[in-house]
């Protein structure tokens, strides 16, 4: 006994999908799968159909037919339990049994099809492990995607915040001659610096307004900051057009609610290559809670990292200032001065005429915090699954702390294998349904204190609570948990401020609750 062939097929022959599980020639395949409409009589109840050579044991769905082509000294009992688990696999990969939902699908269900029949012979498999061996999910690999998708977004980001930065220091400069000033009137204390050259402190991103160099610019100062803003005018019309090709291909720019620092250390400092030095404070957590809302365990790992651009600026000195941080470990580089840290929050070479490396990032300051304190978690969630007839009825409630705005929050909530989308009745944000993992995303773009709290509300077929769990989440926030604040960078040399781009992200590693 053998199975010839699966097949997904119109109700007029057409074959959208068909895998063969042994030597056979297209023409065959398809003269027998065209010939299989004419061979089905419509008042009869039967699942098979036989000719001289081969026959059909097939399945309707909805308007489509599941086919297996077999010899005919196959056992039929054995063929019509193949039949009833390719059933059941089936919408486990497809959105909707038409043509358009298998054609998306067909690779998928080519595997599935190969899990389930080997070499003609049924496999002693369930859904579920068909299931997994298909998915195969790796959680680097979906760590890796939201690390990419991050760098886009925060990309998309810069870019809008460069372009309305240009502009307005456009509308300045015209505002400027339009009045007859001139474009080097000295400004009240602003040390001589062009009224009508740059734009006000207040206008330029977080990054740039973090910058320790703003602070007692001399004319000098002034002078080496005004070649990059020409560079950047030259540039507007460029950027510009390049955010119009977005829009019109319905990217729509969103203000800036992120951080640049996605990517870790190295790609923050690299977004402001202009600035002799770059630092960039790096966050991961790993939180477990569990299904009460208690915590099991959190770690919470950071690093300060510092990236020198230029040779004469790599014999500098970092003034930071932290809080109380009760429960913090903190450790500096071997090569920092620790007594000059511990003392003064200062971080600096141990020989000060010794320069820090330029062009990689160098980790400073590491800080470690594990702690079984519930009221720490930035996010608390709580799920309450109960069952009612033949219906499961899952509300989900989130609860953020106070003082930190989270962003692109994903909750990922397991369900059951379902041959639709869970019926939602109430969502704070939005959510979509994977039925290739056969779970839940609610995603929540930003929590702030307009939305410390929210829930979902869905219904899915009857099924044990154990299901729902672990839900998993990531999100990431431009403020660490820890505070860490560097204040201004020096040089050694002569003592006067140096100009840093400064970012900070949170992200997570893991976040569970089992």
């Amino acid at each position: 006994m053998v199975v010839l062939a699966s097949s997904i097929v119109t109700k007029s022959g057409k074959a959208l999908v068909s895998r063969q599980f042994v030597d056979m020639s297209r023409v065959r395949i398809e003269g027998l799968l065209a010939a299989f409409p004419k061979l089905v009589g419509s008042g009869k109840q039967h699942t098979y159909v036989e000719t001289e050579n081969v026959r059909y044991v097939y399945q309707p769905m909805e308007a489509l037919y599941l086919l297996l082509v077999t010899n005919k000294a196959s056992n039929i009992l054995e063929d019509l339990e193949t039949l009833r688990l390719l059933a059941k696999v089936v919408p486990e990969y497809i959105d909707s049994l038409d043509e358009e939902g298998i054609e998306q699908a067909a690779f998928s269900l080519l595997f599935a099809f190969d899990e389930v029949i080997s070499l003609g012979y049924k496999e002693n498999v369930t859904v579920a492990q068909v299931k997994q061996n298909t998915e195969m999910e790796s959680h680097e690999e979906k760590l890796h995607k939201m690390i990419i998708q991050s760098k886009i977004n925060d990309t998309k980001d810069i870019m809008k915040r460069k372009a309305m930065e240009i502009d307005k220091s456009k509308i300045e400069r015209r505002e400027g001659r339009g009045g007859g000033g001139g474009g080097y009137s000295p400004s009240p204390g602003m040390g001589g610096m062009p009224s009508g050259g740059l734009p006000d402190m207040g206008s330029l991103p977080p990054t740039s307004a973090a910058m320790g160099g703003s602070k007692g610019l001399g004319v000098g100062a002034t002078g080496r900051a005004s070649k990059p803003k020409g560079m950047q005018l030259g540039k507007a019309k460029k950027a510009n057009d390049f955010l119009d090709s977005l829009a019109k291909e319905g990217e729509v720019m969103t203000p800036d609610v992120g951080s640049a620092a996605a990517a870790g250390p190295a790609a923050a400092a690299a977004l402001v290559p202009g600035e002799p030095v770059s630092i960039a404070v790096d966050e991961r957590l790993a939180v477990r809670l569990n299904k009460d809302g208690g915590m099991e365990n959190m770690e919470i790992q950071g690093t300060m990292s510092l990236q020198v651009q230029q040779d004469d600026s790599a014999r500098i000195r970092v003034q930071t200032a932290a809080g109380a941080n009760a429960g913090y470990q903190f450790k500096t580089h071997p090569n920092i001065d620790k007594g000059a840290y511990s003392s003064g929050g200062v971080l600096g070479l141990k020989d000060p005429a010794r320069p820090f490396p330029t062009g990689s990032a160098l980790g400073i300051l590491k800080w470690r915090l594990q702690t079984t304190d519930d009221s720490l978690a930035p996010l608390s969630i709580n799920c309450w699954p109960s069952t009612s007839g033949a219906e499961s009825y899952v509300n989900i409630e989130y609860e953020a702390i106070e003082g930190l705005d989270l962003q692109t929050v994903v909750i990922a909530i397991p369900l059951p294998a379902l041959s639709h989308a869970p019926r939602v009745s109430q969502v704070d944000g939005d959510w979509r349904y994977d039925p290739r993992r056969s779970v839940m995303l609610w995603t929540i773009d930003l929590i702030d204190d307009q939305n410390r709290s929210g829930s979902l509300e869905f219904v899915v077929p009857a099924c044990d609570s154990g299901v729902f769990f672990p839900v998993e989440v990531n999100f990431t926030a431009t403020k660490t948990l820890c505070d860490v604040q560097v204040l201004s960078v020096t040089s050694n040399d002569t003592g006067a401020p140096v100009k840093f781009a400064y970012t900070t992200l949170l992200s997570t590693d893991e976040y569970q609750i089992a």
